[in-house]
């Protein structure tokens, strides 16, 4: 199995995939349309990215089966584009939360203490110890926390550990799972932003969240409020939040940005930066050495499953909920052909097959096929199916509640 590696990726790890036996190549050069060549060339069954995009025509006349993501999101990648040509997308969640939370607690510290400004005038042999003695502090403050998530999760936990009070929401947190984390729950990211001295984001982006951080979200936080964002520069309108920053006092910790360069260094061209108040650092929130190698570790963990079972850890892209309208159960004996001769006799019958298992017995004699149909074929045309194979016992249709 080849496996193309593309982003910077732990040298430990590239030995341990060579010495299981995979063909790796490692070029961290290509991009854009030479990665597109590259693909097509190499015929990889695997890519590896961490920050690289993953479109469509990287997708197109190569061998590709799997995609992984070195990192928790996957919003790099053209999902929509691989799950057409049945390309399996995976990522490695979790294996970068703590790393995550420290740096939004990080930011947080540095907002209340004006540590930037603190470095940069002193770096100007300036000393202004009369203005910057001036912070809240943490202590019995309310955080409140978007997202309850491992990361969101571990952010509590610290938040906690500074003695500060935490509300929160998402969409999946129940009263029950709010009184186990030991936070208040919140209906709403509204209710959560009028609520809170400092907001700390952990949402990941989809359809729902694009934007959740918007006018309305603003319009409810406290003047002088700490917003943190080391999720994705998508759940916030942009324009939104310079708004809060320059009409309410709003102080900003930002990790990630609507306008970031597509390669690791590059332009930024982002000038929110450019606003009092702001800190910001590069999409570095997974960045500590930690993280890494626990991520590398379950990247070369999802490879040697996929080629060894099949079977793809964490992957991201098969269908939630299947389309068949009927499960067909097929009784026969474990013979060649037996299988062929049912699925040949529903394609003539214009009816697809979705998902589809066998199921042997001991002594394999028997076994039960199960076969989800995206209809029910006509009359007669199970009864011919069974009647011309004498090594079907048993057919069975059942209709599947949607």
């Amino acid at each position: 199995m080849k496996v193309l590696v593309v982003d910077k990726f732990p040298d430990t790890a590239i030995q341990r995939m060579k010495a299981l036996g995979f063909e790796v190549a490692y070029n961290t050069e290509l991009k854009a349309d030479a990665l597109v060549e590259e693909v097509k060339k190499s015929q990889a069954d695997a890519l590896v990215v961490r920050s690289t995009k993953v479109t469509e025509p990287m997708m197109e006349g190569g061998h590709l089966s799997l995609v992984v993501r070195a990192g928790s999101g996957y919003d790099t990648i053209d999902v929509a584009a691989a799950s057409k040509r049945g390309i399996y997308v995976s990522n490695c969640p979790g294996k970068n939360s703590a790393a995550v939370a420290e740096l939004a607690m990080g930011l947080l510290l540095a907002l209340d203490r004006r540590l930037a400004d603190n470095v940069q005038q002193l770096r100007e042999k300036k000393w202004n110890k009369k203005d910057f003695s001036k912070a809240r502090g943490l202590q019995g403050r309310t955080l409140g926390v978007l997202g309850v998530g491992t990361i969101g999760q571990l952010v509590i936990e610290r938040a906690r550990a500074f003695g500060m009070k935490v509300v929160a929401w998402s969409r999946s947190l129940t009263p029950e799972k709010a009184a186990r984390l030991g936070v208040e729950r919140k209906s709403s990211p509204e209710e959560l932003a009028a609520a809170a001295d400092a907001v700390s984001v952990h949402l990941a982006l989809t359809p729902d969240t694009k934007g959740i951080c918007g006018e309305k979200f603003f319009a409810a936080m406290k003047k002088g409020a700490y917003f943190i964002n080391t999720s994705r520069g998508g759940v916030v309108d942009p324009e939104a939040l310079k708004k809060a920053i320059r009409e309410k006092g709003v102080r900003a910790g930002l990790d990630v940005f609507a306008k970031e360069p597509a390669q690791a260094t590059g332009v930024f061209e982002d000038d929110v930066v450019e606003l009092e108040g702001v800190y910001g650092t590069h999409h570095i929130g997974a960045s500590t050495d930690q993280a890494q190698e626990a991520i590398a570790e379950e990247t070369v963990r999802i490879l040697q499953q996929y080629r060894d079972t099949g079977h793809v850890p964490n992957v991201v892209n098969l269908c939630a909920h299947s389309p068949a309208t009927h499960l067909l159960v097929v009784r026969h004996a474990d013979r060649v052909g037996v299988l062929a001769h049912v699925l040949t006799g529903l394609r003539s019958a214009g009816i697809n097959v979705q998902e589809m298992e066998n199921i042997v017995f001991d002594g394999a004699a028997a076994a039960i096929a199960r076969i989800h149909l995206d209809k029910a074929p006509a009359d007669g045309i199970l009864e011919k199916i069974r009647s011309s194979n004498p090594d079907i016992f048993e057919l069975n249709l059942l209709s599947l509640t949607q």
